[in-house]
């Protein structure tokens, strides 16, 4: 898509105007960063192609296109509203504002399913890459524009709407080599990382020349036979340890401390399983309640076995997404700055919530 203007920047903004194809299209940046698109009448459609005409002055926002396709990558009203963290409602509404605004339906949907229609298909790679356009024009226009993406790493948890939270600020790539919280830790030390997504404690933070900032919390819950989904105090838990220490380092850690100050028992284990369908068969075996491990904490829980909450303490598991002390690229702290803007840290300040004596995100620490 070739510029026809240059980028200018300006008390009032950013504006610039692109071509491509039949799309004419102004992107105007306020002071309070709203980008508005306005589109010429050859509107978004190849010529002779009917129904996406948008002759007229109306405004279609950036962040509108953004959620139409989010909806149409999930088909799912419910998944896209996750991943956009807003409301279903809301969603659904901007998607008929969209609508109204393009003159067109753009899906077609009832109780049961989400379809693209005719003219939503068509729009739908248009749209894709006017975001991408918009994005690295607002990464320019920051001073945050660069060659290489930011290489962010995870252990099991990551945020399902990465994408969406870095669009605009930097390119991200996420690994593929899911490794435990310590060796993501220690390859963001050595330069493999830019950040990953992983739990550590204020020693391995000052061991490692690292800072970290909350990035997601877990409450850990036990698994117990049978229907009883009452409370359990934490006393009254068994808790795993294995005996693989490459790779269960951080949940030992964790877990040994628990145990110590709630007064758990403590089960060591020398098949993994900690997690998994392993764990289920600990927990028949066991006949008891068994605090739950972070890295399963989605897994579908059997018909026979039962979720409980812990109390008395709650433990809570925290993720931390942590970068080089130092970080020289401008990328890695605005994709800091957009992963943890909003994170909700109700969890620890909750009564009754337990975190190890040094995690970073406990009080005093």
């Amino acid at each position: 898509m070739p510029w026809d203007a240059p980028v200018t920047i300006a008390t009032r903004g950013v504006e610039v105007v692109m071509s491509w194809s039949l799309l004419d299209v102004t992107i105007i940046r306020t002071r309070r960063g709203r980008v508005a698109l306005h589109f010429d009448e050859t509107g978004l459609l190849a010529a002779g192609r009917r129904g996406l005409s948008l002759a007229y002055a109306d405004r279609v926002e950036l962040r509108q296109l953004r959620y139409f396709v989010t909806v149409a990558d999930e088909l799912n009203f419910g998944r896209a509203a996750d991943r956009l963290r807003i409301a279903g409602p809301s969603l659904s509404q901007q998607i008929k504002s969209l609508e109204r605004d393009l003159k067109v339906q753009l899906f077609d949907r009832d109780r049961r399913s989400v379809a693209l229609t005719a003219a939503g298909s068509a729009l739908l790679p248009r749209a894709r890459a006017l975001i991408g356009q918009a994005d690295e024009l607002r990464r320019e226009a920051l001073g945050l524009s660069s060659s290489e993406p930011v290489r962010i790493g995870c252990v099991q948890w990551c945020p399902t709407d990465w994408a969406e939270r870095a669009a605009g600020v930097a390119r991200v790539r996420v690994d593929t080599w899911v490794m435990p919280s310590h060796a993501q830790a220690a390859r963001v030390a050595d330069g493999s990382l830019d950040l990953a997504i992983c739990w550590v404690e204020r020693p391995d933070l000052d061991a490692l020349e690292l800072d970290a900032r909350l990035v997601g919390t877990d409450r850990l819950y036990a698994v117990s036979m049978g229907q009883d989904a009452s409370p359990v105090e934490a006393g009254h838990l068994t808790v795993l340890l294995d005996s693989d220490e490459a790779s269960w380092s951080s949940w030992n850690r964790y877990a040994a401390e628990f145990a110590r100050e709630s007064g758990a028992r403590v089960v060591r284990v020398d098949d993994g399983g900690v997690t998994g369908s392993t764990f289920f068969d600990h927990v028949r075996r066991l006949r008891g309640p068994v605090l739950n491990n972070p890295k399963g904490q989605n897994d579908a829980t059997p018909s026979d076995l039962v979720r409980r909450p812990v109390i008395d303490p709650m433990p809570v598991w925290t993720w931390s997404l942590v970068w080089r002390r130092g970080e020289a690229n401008p990328s890695v702290h605005a994709v800091v700055d957009a992963f943890t803007a909003d994170t909700d840290a109700s969890a620890l300040t909750e009564p009754g919530t337990w975190l190890t004596a040094g995690d970073p995100h406990r009080a005093g620490n």
